[in-house]
């Protein structure tokens, strides 16, 4: 019993992970080609996720 629900909490884990990853780069898109108008600069910064998105607070 208690390995199953080592199991079920990896499984929930990695969902949450895979969310939040997603999450951040179509954040950082949306962001990206608001403030740039640029679809390539969109892709690029949909690349790094989280990483342009806490640049982008920061610096503006």
């Amino acid at each position: 019993m208690e390995k199953e629900q080592g199991k079920n909490t990896q499984t929930i884990v990695k969902k949450t992970v895979r969310s939040g990853i997603s999450f951040g780069s179509a954040l950082a898109m949306v962001i990206s080609y608001t403030a740039w108008r640029s679809v390539g600069w969109a892709i690029l910064h949909g690349l790094l996720g989280w990483l342009y998105v806490i640049y982008y607070v920061i610096k503006y």
